[in-house]
């Protein structure tokens, strides 16, 4: 195992509507249980009838095995037809379709599932029921990150389609390329949307796995280097989450800016959530990019205190049994694991691993980084602490 230190320069060391209207709304649930098996059933386009459920009436589905452990379900208010380019992309996709007859039962299945993308059939009088079932998901906290895409007849309503909270329009008259390509584009946006953190907009866990697996069945020599903030909780108890925010955003540009700067398009910096992060760097990237990260966060952190607690060097918080202690200023601790020495077959045990490494790491004192050096033969005492730097 390796440690570095930040103090000095980082060594080596050791080891939608009611039925009379023409609104109509698509939701697409989010995710099936790992273990559900689908058949085929009629195509959504040959309107052949199958049970109701929960209020809702399948008119046709066409159902298989989904790779990616996702159902899309078209629901429909209305017994006029969606436009053909909608239909057929949705057959393309192997979607369901459901006859809902409020558009509360939309926003209640939602709430349920939590769709990927909702389509609203806007056309004709049934603009302003597609308004409303646009703006009740729109409105919710949980159903809002939801895009919704409105079909219309024409530009004025395309305007007024994305006031009121439209993510996407599909005219009517458009071309079938084009409404398949904005229907495309829009579940990109969606799953884009989901796995991106909020605060720093960098990928979320969901990209941070698929980039590992992407490397692994690449074979490529990388090390996975998971960066946690010591002393953040009692930072953000002291000067408030504004201010929390604040230093997270800071040490997410940090890590992309080192990143980016050393390695290029070979790396890449994910955001786990709060103070955690992830980021991957080719192997000879390792040293150069963490000294870079823990010499600028150790620059940069005492400033984010008041004067008077950068002076100190330290403040007075609580524990949590309310006891006064003296906590230090913010340290930043990496752990690493490589592919080097080890060899992993899922994601998940090359992440579990660099977490185990950062647990180590902020075992010690101030900013540092602990690189694993274990072969798997070596692996089963866990950590052994090593000289640092």
């Amino acid at each position: 195992m390796t440690t570095a230190r930040a103090a000095a320069p980082a060594v080596a060391v050791a080891p939608i509507p009611s039925p009379d209207t023409t609104a109509s709304v698509s939701a697409v649930p989010h995710r099936l249980p790992p273990d559900t098996m689908l058949d085929d059933a009629p195509d959504a386009s040959s309107g052949a009838p199958s049970e109701p459920r929960g209020g809702a009436a399948i008119e046709g589905a066409r159902v298989r095995t989904v790779r990616t452990g996702h159902l899309v379900v078209l629901a429909v208010a209305t017994a006029a037809p969606l436009p053909t380019e909608v239909a057929r992309w949705i057959g393309a996709q192997a979607l369901r379709r459901v006859r809902y007859t409020a558009a509360d039962q939309v926003l209640d299945d939602a709430l349920r599932v939590r769709p990927e993308a909702i389509i609203v059939d806007g056309r004709g009088g049934g603009a302003a029921e597609a308004a409303a079932a646009c703006r009740r998901v729109k409105a919710d906290s949980f159903t809002g990150i939801v895009p919704v895409a409105v079909v219309v007849d024409d530009a004025l309503a395309a305007r007024e389609a994305f006031a009121y909270g439209a993510d996407e329009v599909l005219r009517s008259d458009a071309a079938a390329w084009e409404v398949e390509a904005r229907l495309d584009a829009l579940l990109r946006r969606a799953a884009r949307d989901v796995g991106v953190h909020p605060t720093t907009r960098l990928p979320g866990t969901p990209e941070i796995e698929a980039e590992l697996g992407r490397r692994l069945g690449a074979e490529e020599r990388f090390a996975a280097c998971y960066a946690d903030l010591d002393h953040f909780k009692e930072f953000n108890d002291r000067y408030g989450y504004n201010e929390g925010d604040r230093v997270i955003r800071m040490v997410a540009r940090i890590l992309h800016d080192a990143v980016k700067g050393v390695s290029g398009e070979a790396g890449f910096v994910g955001h786990i959530g709060g103070d955690d992060f992830l980021f991957i760097v080719p192997l000879d990237d390792v040293a150069p990019v963490c000294d870079i990260i823990v010499e600028t966060f150790e620059l940069l952190t005492p400033y984010q205190y008041s004067e008077a607690d950068r002076r100190a060097g330290y403040y007075f918080g609580k524990d949590r049994r309310g006891q006064l202690h003296r906590v230090p200023l913010m340290s930043l601790s990496i752990g690493i694991a490589t592919n080097e020495r080890r060899r992993y077959t899922e994601a998940t045990q090359i992440s579990r691993l660099a977490s185990e490494m950062k647990t180590y790491a902020k075992a010690q004192p101030g900013s540092l980084y602990a690189v694993d050096r274990r072969t798997d033969a070596q692996a089963e005492g866990g950590p052994r602490s090593g000289d640092e730097g």
